[in-house]
């Protein structure tokens, strides 16, 4: 497919050279696509998203809009793509309903389209009770709701989304993401995702760069980074206490068997020795002496920490936890379904130059 937005060998510096906040970064994103930037704090993230949305120039470097330079032609952006900042705050003395239709117009709706696109927005984003609250008397998870139906309003068919599950409960996050997979699904409306929550991500999106540092160390389909790791799969087991069930694991020959104390085991597997590991495990091992049972695959988070600041691969990182197999995730013959995570990973640790500078001083 092709590019919607190309960004070419991206440079910002600030403070004549003091801080590199992107540093010759280059990436592609295609028409119709979820696409997903991920990075730690300060990795220079939301710099290059407010140049891609050309709200500030590059040091070095350009970025294409269907094929135009943005910076010759800077009315492109707002024609073309709606925009969700980090800190969403610049009409907050409006009220809820104000802010939304006062964006659709601007965008060009008409006032009685932009009436019915505030409507089915705040009717859509669960808004109603908040429709006449100025923007600035709002917390933090409806500050998140009501920027995101301004991000929508209008219908634009590229949208660049600066964390935008942030301080939302777990319904509203699930809310989110249905919201805009439907909206890329039926409408090929092109997303970028910029955020830290791997695990809801990893969901939604279809293509991944991860940044660090300011620079790009990896791009690509997740499946594909995570291949990178290993074809293998953690098996955790919590065993019954006084079934010597054990020794019979030890005994069984089956790989890296680990002990990690109080009847916890852990057993490392090739992804195509899976299913007759398990089998093995339950017939010789005694389901009966198997208390509790977990999968863990490699995730976006272990792709993360497992390359450096030159996207070189390093040593595998822990597998990330997922959740228990349940009855109801066997299949009729026993087989086994591997979990969905329930709950989002932990944000990534803070840290590593680049960024963007704030008063103060303060790189994000």
């Amino acid at each position: 497919m092709p590019a919607v937005y190309e960004v070419k060998h991206l440079t910002k510096v600030y403070r004549e050279g003091a801080v590199v906040a992107n540093d010759d970064v280059s990436l592609a994103i295609e028409r119709g696509e979820i696409f997903g930037l991920l990075g730690e704090n300060g990795a220079g993230k939301t710099t290059l998203v407010k140049q891609m949305m050309n709200l500030i120039a590059p040091t070095r470097g350009c970025i294409l809009l269907e094929g135009d330079d943005i910076s010759r032609t800077p009315h492109l952006v707002p024609l073309r793509v709606g925009y969700l900042a980090q800190r969403p705050y610049a009409i907050q003395d409006l009220t809820v309903g104000q802010a939304i239709f006062l964006t659709g117009h601007l965008r060009g709706l008409s006032r009685r389209d932009a009436r019915q696109a505030t409507e089915a927005l705040i009717a859509e984003w669960r808004l109603g009770a908040l429709r006449d609250r100025p923007i600035r008397k709002l917390s933090g998870g409806q500050l998140r709701l009501v920027g995101l139906a301004t991000a929508l309003v209008g219908g634009r068919e590229i949208l660049i989304l600066d964390e935008p599950t942030n301080e939302l409960d777990p319904a509203n996050r699930f809310h989110v993401w249905e919201a805009l997979r439907r909206r890329n699904r039926e409408a090929g409306v092109t997303i970028l995702l910029v955020t830290h929550n791997l695990l809801e991500a990893e969901r939604v999106i279809q293509r991944v760069a991860i940044m660090r540092g300011g620079r790009m160390i990896a791009i690509g389909r997740p499946g594909e980074l995570k291949a990178r790791l290993g074809e293998t799969v953690q098996i955790e087991l919590t065993l019954v206490p006084g079934q010597n069930a054990g020794a019979r694991l030890s005994a069984l020959g089956l790989g890296d068997v680990r002990s990690a104390g109080a009847e916890r085991w852990s057993l490392t597997t090739r992804k195509d020795d899976l299913g007759a590991t398990i089998t093995r495990l339950l017939d010789e091992v005694g389901s009966e002496a198997i208390e509790d049972l977990r999968l863990q695959t490699h995730s976006l988070e272990d792709v993360y920490l497992a390359f450096d600041h030159d996207g070189r691969h390093l040593a595998p990182s822990p597998l990330s936890t997922s959740s228990p197999l349940s009855a109801s995730e066997r299949g009729p013959g026993g087989e086994v379904r591997t979990p969905s995570p329930l709950s989002a990973s932990d944000q990534l640790r803070n840290g590593g130059r680049g960024g963007e500078v704030r008063p103060g001083g303060e790189v994000r």
